[in-house]
């Protein structure tokens, strides 16, 4: 049944105004009149209400996070009214809902929003764009989540256009979401931006890929910076075989580069959001790293999916043991695509592969938690919001980081272990088997898919028992023998105590940072907040004067050093240790076999020489400048 109503709100969106809707959809409507002051006037109408109190809430999660965000904080001037226009009553009864009783079977929710933080989480509403994050945007309504959901945008701006994964409605601001699981997934930027298209032929399919970008650059920057996209897209094409099967044919980046944002990257199921402070030039399109780690979520996360994110819950912490896959093997291809691509170098590679090494083998989170731990204290890691000091830096190893270095060692140990096989074999399984059916995964069945492409349950079972499960660093100058690259340290010559920053107050050196379990300094007992009196002979009083007195000893010497730790002074003695930081570098020229280069090559692909696309590849239609 649709009826004809009048709406008497209190903004200017609806006043005087009849609209059309059918019971039991989700209407809302979105203004940026105050866009200077960073505000937005939204109202959600809820029809076929069928519950005698309505509870309308904000969500606490957002997609691509973990952690919990009070996105309720940003909310004020709530009003409510009936079919008619009559106000209702509105109750809180707690921190996260609003509660309205005595209406008709539809109520007109309306609310002032803040935002100015432009990334992959909250929004910024502002005179150049409205950034928004669906979660940090639109309240809903308590069971009607499965209801079709209209919005419509009246922009701040005329030369405005719309950036966003929701199906275009009738008119240029009107859009359409089949539920409340896909509208919250579905960031939107509304802005000046400029639109690049191509089309992608795989799997029998022809789908779209569009690259929006709100930025201060010239068409030669973003036409570059496409042809870049481009690309990485069709190279992880190559690792899964295929594209997956976006909802509506389509996949857009949405981009903002500009000095007001905050750098960031969040996949989503059909798009992406890409901010950056840095022009596209003046990055020289390093971005463009972010985008290949967000794309790649396009398979990895958003459809091989592990169990304990399907789906999604929006009003409570999401935790999961395996982000050393979903996010740590992400970051791992997000690398490595980009060398493949040619768009890094050999060396610049290697120096990022002696990075993933040297983290790995330095953090001291590995002494506390496996990798599944990690992944599980997302929730209070990821952007997770707290004022008391933490002992994550000894404590806690990144899942993004620690992750990577384990695909490193997986796909490593594969390609020398099993000839032909490697981690995009494991990979494609995970896709042929989970993603491409959406089926969530479990635990058990990340370590049944290395089985299953190994045919070894020992070597399956070791990797995981000691890497995954277990604690135990992998053995990289192994690892790395096959492919005729070594690990060497940095530096074994110069005396080191481990890590220190200090914040100089007049001549006092106050250490500005954790120190790390384990070094000179740790087992000194210095500690955050301390003031470093002097080091044997020589008082500290600025970093120059610490260099100098460092430069004094040699790894093995003993000295002592004197600090005062809340008032008290303290000395101790201090043995010294050369840096632990390791170097990757090749073989001399006379030790490189073929055998060596060979694997090189299938790793990391030719360094000069254009690979042939095989039969089974997807090809990529040329790019097309759309005008909206």
């Amino acid at each position: 049944m649709r009826k004809q109503i009048a709406r008497c709100l209190t903004w200017s969106l609806a006043l005087a105004s009849h609209w059309v809707f059918a019971d039991g959809e989700t209407i809302y409507q979105v203004s940026f009149d105050n866009a200077v002051h960073h505000e937005a006037e939204i109202s959600a109408t809820f029809t076929g209400i069928e519950n005698q109190v309505l509870e309308v809430q904000m969500s606490r999660s957002s997609p691509g996070r973990y952690a919990m965000h009070e996105f309720i904080k940003n909310v004020y001037k709530v009003r409510a009214v009936n079919s008619i226009g009559q106000p209702l009553e509105i109750t809180r009864p707690n921190p996260y809902q609003w509660h309205i009783a005595g209406h008709d079977g539809e109520v007109t929710f309306s609310y002032t929003l803040f935002g100015d933080r432009a990334d992959g989480t909250y929004n910024q509403i502002d005179r150049t764009h409205a950034h928004l994050n669906m979660p940090a945007t639109f309240v809903w309504a308590t069971n009607h989540e499965d209801r079709e959901i209209n919005v419509e945008f009246r922009p701040f701006d005329p030369r405005w256009k719309v950036a966003t994964q929701l199906v275009k409605d009738q008119g240029k601001y009107s859009f359409t979401a089949p539920n409340l699981q896909y509208f919250l997934d579905s960031p939107t930027e509304l802005s000046d931006h400029q639109v690049r298209s191509w089309q992608v032929n795989s799997g029998g399919k022809t789908q779209t890929i569009k690259l929006a970008v709100h930025h201060d650059g010239i068409d030669e920057d973003l036409d570059k910076y496409t042809e870049k996209a481009k690309a990485v897209v069709e190279e992880q094409i190559k690792v899964f075989g295929e594209l997956p099967t976006f909802d509506y044919g389509e996949y857009i980046f949405i981009a903002c580069y500009l000095p007001h944002v905050s750098g960031d990257g969040m996949e989503h199921r059909n798009s992406t959001i890409l901010t950056n402070s840095t022009s596209l030039d003046e990055a020289e399109y390093s971005q463009l790293g972010t985008l290949s780690h967000e794309f790649f979520h396009a398979w990895n996360v958003e459809r091989i999916r592990p169990k304990e994110l399907e789906p999604f819950k929006y009003i409570d912490a999401n935790m999961t043991p395996s982000l050393w896959l979903a996010e740590g093997f992400t970051t791992y291809y997000g690398d490595l695509i980009l060398k493949r691509t040619q768009e890094w170098d050999e060396d610049k590679y290697l120096d990022k592969v002696a990075s993933i090494i040297n983290q790995a083998y330095n953090m001291r989170g590995r002494l506390y938690f496996t990798p599944e731990g990690a992944s599980q204290l997302a929730t209070f890691t990821d952007a997770g919001v707290s004022k008391d000091r933490t002992n994550y830096h000894n404590i806690f190893f990144s899942y993004y980081s620690y992750g990577r270095a384990m695909g490193l060692a997986l796909d490593l140990a594969l390609r020398a272990q099993f000839p032909g096989k490697s981690l995009d074999d494991y990979m494609r399984q995970l896709w042929l088997d989970f993603g491409k059916t959406e089926t969530p995964y479990s635990r058990e069945d990340a370590l049944a898919t290395l089985v299953k492409i190994t045919g070894d349950p020992l070597f399956a079972d070791k990797f995981f028992a000691e890497h995954i499960y277990g604690q135990t660093k992998p053995d990289f100058t192994a690892l790395l023998a096959p492919v005729g690259l070594k690990l060497e340290q940095k530096d074994d010559e110069s005396a080191f105590l481990g890590k220190v920053n200090f914040n100089f107050r007049g001549e006092d050196a106050i250490v500005n940072n954790t120190i790390l379990v384990g070094s000179p300094l740790y087992r000194a007992g210095v500690e955050r907040g301390d003031q470093i009196v002097k080091l044997g002979r020589r008082t500290i009083r600025n970093s120059e004067l610490w260099d100098k007195a460092l430069a004094q000893f040699s790894p093995g010497d003993v000295t002592t050093i004197e600090y005062i730790q809340r008032g008290e002074t303290v000395k101790k003695q201090i043995a010294f240790i050369s840096d632990p930081s390791l170097k990757v570098t090749k073989l001399d020229d006379e030790l490189l076999l073929d055998t060596h280069q060979s694997f090189l090559v299938d790793w990391l692909g030719e360094d000069t020489v254009e690979e042939v696309q095989e039969e089974e590849q997807a090809s990529v239609q040329p790019l097309e400048r759309v005008k909206n």
